[in-house]
């Protein structure tokens, strides 16, 4: 999230909208990214045990994760428009999990949401947390099509280097013991 990771709150959902997926668009991201005859033969695809052409999960998820960065630009101007600094995103450290229930058919609106379902401070970088994420995709009949556990960093706003830190920063600076704190032990 664009917050600071004080202000990130356990539990709140983020709705990050919906997409309708077309025949048409299902077949060109199968086409560039996962050609399997399911995602891209209208001919075959009947035959399949789908019964038709199916979104490749990869569509599915690449959907929402758009979704969800369009969420965190939207809320950094939100938060300015407010007269607030946002806080700083981080990279994913990793996918805890992630599921594809039911397959995303053409005609299918699918709503995305963001859950952060638990935080705490990083053990192995100093001014970041760590957010603990779950973002789900349902389609127009209420079903569950995907669902994935997701892991990333937001920065600390009132974080303060300890004092054991900053001192050895700094003599990393010093040309001679620098060269040496930076030598493989």
């Amino acid at each position: 999230m664009t917050r600071w990771f004080e202000d990130i709150v356990i539990d709140e959902v983020f709705d990050l909208g919906e997409h309708t997926f077309t025949e048409a668009e299902i077949i060109r991201f199968a086409t560039l990214y996962d050609p399997q005859y399911f995602h891209v033969d209208p001919e075959l695809a009947p035959h399949s045990h789908f019964g038709g052409i199916i979104a490749s999960g990869w569509h599915t998820v690449s959907v929402g994760h758009r979704k969800m960065v369009d969420a965190l630009f939207a809320e950094e101007e939100r938060l300015r428009a407010l007269g607030k600094e946002p806080g700083v995103s981080g990279p994913s450290p990793g996918v805890n999990s992630m599921e594809f229930k039911v397959p995303v058919r053409p005609g299918d609106s699918v709503r995305y949401q963001l859950v952060v379902t638990g935080k705490r401070p990083s053990n192995s970088i100093p001014g970041w947390g760590l957010l603990f994420n779950r973002i789900t995709a349902v389609n127009q009949h209420g079903e569950l099509v995907y669902r994935a556990d997701l892991v990333g960093f937001s920065k600390l706003r009132d974080y303060r280097m300890p004092l054991k830190l900053r001192v050895l920063l700094a003599l990393t600076k010093v040309p001679v013991i620098g060269s040496r704190l930076r030598r493989p032990t």
